[in-house]
């Protein structure tokens, strides 16, 4: 009986991507890196998250280069930190 339900199960298949493409070309969920210009201050409730000013790199970004932002960071970071950003659209509200 084991024989029989063995044979009758297709076998597994493995999908692999072609080398050439995975290779030489920008991954759209890539990290964007950003250099910190300059750290505005903390917010929060309790003031665990640091407002900064970042500032895209062109190495990684040539169509956002130049362009800055202002992020919501937790945790230590000081100016000319570089942070790898997963999501470029979105800015964080200036504190008052």
């Amino acid at each position: 009986l084991a024989q029989a339900a063995a044979r009758s199960t297709p076998p597994c298949q493995v999908h692999t991507a072609p080398a050439a493409r995975t290779r030489g070309t920008m991954d759209a969920n890539a990290p964007k890196l950003a250099k910190v210009e300059k750290v505005l201050g903390r917010t929060g409730s309790r003031g665990g998250v640091i407002q900064v000013r970042v500032q895209f790199m062109y190495e990684t970004t040539p169509e956002l280069a130049g362009r800055s932002l202002i992020r919501n960071v937790k945790g230590p970071v000081k100016e000319g930190d570089i942070l790898a950003l997963l999501e470029t659209e979105r800015e964080a509200r200036r504190l008052r």
